[in-house]
């Protein structure tokens, strides 16, 4: 059984990510099953810190992209939209080349609050990075 509401489209997200920090750092999201949004982010020029391997906040801004459209994608659009409240980062393994990969999983979804659990991976499947993040659903005004 999916979690989401409706049909989330990653060719829509995608497409509504023009001009904003997701675009200017190469995230895209990939692929929605189920229970989980998948995305990912290249390790280059526009990520990595100047010792060479990707810089942590890259990856919380990767945690936080698939967190926030996780949460939205499970809400209905006409009434909610969904915000980050918090996020917090463990970095496992620096990632030097190639891409990082990410996989948003709920672990709550409630009336006001939902919890994210993000992993990102580098090309080989190792872990560089866990993530959580909390998101508020907040009511959308009545004139939207």
């Amino acid at each position: 059984m999916s979690i989401w509401f409706g049909e989330p489209s990653v060719e829509w997200a995608n497409a509504r990510c023009e001009g904003t920090a997701i675009r200017s750092l190469g995230i895209e999201m990939t692929e929605v099953t189920d229970e989980a949004l998948k995305g990912r982010m290249p390790v280059d020029e526009r990520t990595k810190q100047p010792g060479g391997v990707l810089h942590g906040g890259a990856s919380v801004a990767l945690a936080e992209t698939l967190a926030s459209w996780g949460a939205s994608f499970t809400v209905d659009p006409e009434r909610f939209y969904c915000v980050g409240m918090e996020i917090n980062a463990n970095h496992v393994r620096p990632a030097a080349s190639g891409w990082v990969h990410g996989e948003a999983r709920p672990i709550t979804r409630g009336r006001t609050t939902q919890v994210w659990d993000i992993r990102i991976t580098d090309d080989a499947g190792k872990l560089v990075c866990v993530s959580r993040c909390t998101m508020a659903v907040l009511a959308r005004p009545s004139e939207y």
